[in-house]
C-alpha cells in the first residue's frame, strides 16, 4: 500500500469519526465493510444484494457527504487546533518547571484564550 493510500484511508477513518453518526445505518454499514473491513465491492454487493456499482456509487456518496460536513463544520481541523495548542502548553509546562520563569504563564494562559475561541 502506498503512502497515498495509507493517507486516504487514515483521512476517510478521521472523517468518519467525526461524522459518520451523521450518515444512514446502511451507509454506516456499507462504509465500515470497505474502509474498517477491508473488503471488496464485490463482497459487499453480494452481502447487501446489490450492485458492485450500487456500492461504489453509496461510497462515492458518502465521501463526499464526509467531506462536506468537514467544510461545513470544521470538527476537525478545530480538534487539530486545539491538540497543536495543548502540545505546546505541555512544551511551556515542562520548561517552566525547569526555569521556574513566570513570563511562561503569560504564554500558557494565551494559548488557552485560543483554545476557548476555537
Amino acid at each position: 500500500m502506498e503512502n497515498n493510500d495509507i493517507e486516504k484511508y487514515i483521512n476517510q477513518g478521521t472523517l468518519y469519526d467525526f461524522y459518520g453518526k451523521l450518515l444512514t445505518q446502511h451507509q454506516q454499514r456499507i462504509y465500515e465493510d470497505v474502509v474498517f473491513n477491508d473488503l471488496s465491492l464485490s463482497e459487499i454487493a453480494e452481502n447487501e444484494g446489490i450492485s458492485r456499482q450500487g456500492v461504489s456509487d453509496l461510497i462515492k456518496r458518502c465521501n463526499k457527504a464526509l467531506v462536506s460536513y468537514e467544510e461545513k463544520l470544521g470538527l476537525i481541523r478545530k480538534f487539530d487546533e486545539t491538540k497543536s495548542y495543548v502540545k505546546e502548553i505541555q512544551k511551556i509546562v515542562k520548561i517552566y518547571q525547569d526555569t521556574k520563569d513566570e513570563g511562561l504563564v503569560a504564554k500558557i494562559d494565551e494559548l488557552s484564550s485560543k483554545i476557548l475561541d476555537v
